[in-house]
């Protein structure tokens, strides 16, 4: 089993930044990719970006540019900074891990965390 805890969500106006943090417990960290999924109100949960244990990113195009995926793989802990934040950034950030590579598809992870709101005021 791992446990993923998400913290760093918050309320930002338009243009500001914020990072969310994912902790992890349980395995070896640097066994699994992690990503970062976000879900608005009646929409469907999305990928936004995930990372493997040697530090190769994807993200989906809407982020390019202003998110940036990192991990620290000696702290337990993947890190999404979140710049230039938009209106349409608003949604519930998801942190989720699975063993093997970067992948944007959520039914392939295995483990996820409880979510941190973001909200991004216009």
């Amino acid at each position: 089993q791992v446990q993923l805890v998400e913290s760093g969500g918050g309320l930002v106006q338009a243009g500001g930044s914020l990072r969310l943090s994912c902790a992890a417990s349980g395995r070896t960290f640097s066994n699994y990719a992690m990503g970062w999924f976000r879900q608005a109100p009646g929409k469907e949960r999305e990928f936004v970006a995930a990372i493997n244990w040697s530090g190769s990113t994807g993200s989906t195009a809407s982020v390019k540019g202003r998110f940036t995926i990192s991990r620290d793989n000696a702290k337990n802990t993947v890190y999404l900074q979140m710049n230039s934040l938009k209106p349409e950034d608003t949604a519930v950030y998801y942190c989720a891990a699975r063993q093997g590579i970067v992948v944007s598809s959520r039914t392939m992870y295995d483990y996820w965390g409880q979510g941190t709101q973001v909200t991004v005021s216009s």
